[in-house]
């Protein structure tokens, strides 16, 4: 190889590894979940933030819109505005990439949640209803059924909060 090919070989490999180090420095600022260290984590692109994991136990609909109202017991006082999430809300944080195996939930279930929230099992509860029925949001498969609000089998509870601009 000539003094010039290896030069400009050179000259390629440096501003592709420049490149790659802008990106990576570009995607980490600009990442779109934070674990605040608390038990909670904030998604700063829905403006949304989220309790790091859910109720732990078997719950039905109305004791699920409870807990959230209150949200985590560790965080009592700390954040207010706790709500139930909604099924798009609950969507955003299934992970769809192929690649991502999950992780094994405590009731045995391998759920695709993004890894910052930990879910004891992977139904969760919805803020939609209707009648004596209400949505639960799957993280095993990413898809949504109705169920009957007294319904307790493995469902769970995973409180969310909207951050005001001040907060972000």
């Amino acid at each position: 190889m000539t003094n010039k090919a290896t030069a400009v070989l050179l000259a390629l490999l440096s501003c592709s590894l420049l490149a790659g180090f802008i990106e990576v420095s570009l995607a980490s600022t600009s990442e779109r979940f934070t674990d605040n260290g608390d038990g909670t984590v904030t998604d700063h692109e829905l403006g949304l933030m989220w309790a790091q994991s859910d109720n732990q136990g078997d719950i039905d609909w109305q004791d699920a819109e409870r807990y959230c109202k209150m949200g985590p017991p560790h965080l009592l006082g700390k954040y207010d505005n706790w709500r139930m999430p909604t099924l798009d809300e609950l969507k955003s944080l299934y992970v769809e990439d192929p690649e991502y195996e999950g992780y094994e939930s405590d009731c045995g279930q391998i759920v695709k949640v993004l890894p910052l929230i930990q879910l004891s099992c992977g139904w969760i509860w919805c803020s939609e209803k209707k009648a004596i029925s209400a949505r639960v949001f799957t993280f095993s498969r990413g898809y949504h059924y109705t169920d009957r609000m007294s319904a307790k089998r493995n469902y769970r509870a995973l409180p969310v909060r909207s951050l005001q601009d001040k907060e972000q």
